[in-house]
């Protein structure tokens, strides 16, 4: 193992025992509530990456498959007791199942038509269950009951459990990018973003490698979904196809930088804690200015850094490298 490949180790470690001893660190609730929804987040922006960031296909309809997540984990909790756990699953499964008309549709379309195709599906199921009364609450909602300390059902009585529920679908999240960005299909899919004609023309099959993907994809945002609705007990659809949801995936990864494996965790740990700490600060003051210096940070982190933010930790960690006395 080289010098690079041995500190690269040694700092993912450190990162995993940090993220490990947070919970055991930190004792307020709040702080507690901000970590995991730093870490759900960054999981969505990993989530989303996949196909946004590689392959450079900008879905903003990802709330689709977070909804589907979603409701099918509740449904099957709510109606036949079924644990969340393998709820869970099965909401990732009908998530991939659903992307494949959903993605034979909209990767017919390119640029901003395939971007206004995603939303339109994330918006039409939003509407359908809505009308849903009888099968899943329409409007309304429900909320998920309440069964205290009960990790079988994916319920805790202390939130550091949720933390460690959301960390490991991170890592599972980053696993699977790490793994994909390493193989022929990582390559394929920079070729695809990159010029997808070219590639075609040199034999990758676009359409195949752009319908996995996309199936991958959303098979991780529907985990985020079930986890998402267990955590706050309570289910709608203006909750669950919330087109924030789509937009704070995309954000996340933009501005940490798309294509990378860390980005969409470091855009997330400046985006969420920065929102969070502006809502805390200001947002008993003049209405909307948290909104507003939020939107400026925001705009002056895309104009002065507009690959991302992951440029600039690549570029100090190779200086800290090169300054390091090296033996004879």
């Amino acid at each position: 193992m080289d010098k690079t490949n041995k500190w690269s180790v040694l700092s993912i470690a450190a990162l995993a025992a940090i993220a490990l001893a947070l919970p055991l660190l930190v004792t307020s609730s709040f702080a507690i509530n901000i970590l995991i929804r730093i870490l759900l987040f960054s999981f969505l922006g990993v989530a989303w990456n996949l196909m946004g960031g590689y392959a450079k296909q900008l879905s903003l309809g990802h709330a689709a498959y977070f909804g589907l997540g979603a409701y099918t984990s509740t449904i099957m909790q709510v109606d036949f007791g079924i644990s969340p756990w393998i709820g869970m699953v099965a909401g990732g499964v009908v998530a991939m199942l659903a992307s494949l008309p959903i993605g034979w549709l909209c990767f017919r379309l390119r640029g901003p038509y395939f971007t206004i195709a995603t939303i339109a599906t994330a918006q039409a199921l939003m509407l359908i269950f809505l009308k849903f009364r009888d099968f899943a609450w329409g409007a309304e909602g429900t909320t998920i009951p309440n069964l205290g300390n009960a990790p079988l059902m994916m319920q805790f009585e202390a939130k550091s459990a949720y933390y460690y529920v959301v960390l490991g679908l991170l890592a599972i999240g980053l696993a699977v990018t790490y793994t994909i960005e390493n193989s022929w299909i990582g390559y394929y899919l920079v070729a695809i973003g990159e010029d997808e004609d070219a590639a075609e023309a040199i034999g990758v099959n676009a359409p195949s490698i752009k319908r996995n993907i996309y199936m991958i994809s959303a098979f991780l945002t529907a985990l985020a979904g079930t986890f998402y609705t267990q955590y706050i007990y309570f289910i709608d659809p203006a909750t669950a196809f919330s087109f924030n949801i789509s937009i704070e995936a995309a954000l996340v990864s933009i501005v940490g930088g798309i294509g990378t494996l860390w980005g969409p965790v470091i855009g997330t740990v400046l985006l969420e804690t920065t929102s969070t700490l502006l809502q805390s600060w200001l947002g008993s003051s003049i209405g909307g200015l948290q909104l507003t210096v939020y939107s400026l940070i925001l705009m002056a982190v895309i104009l002065w850094r507009p690959t991302g933010l992951i440029g600039i930790v690549g570029e100090a960690y190779q200086r800290y490298l090169r300054r390091r006395p090296v033996r004879a």
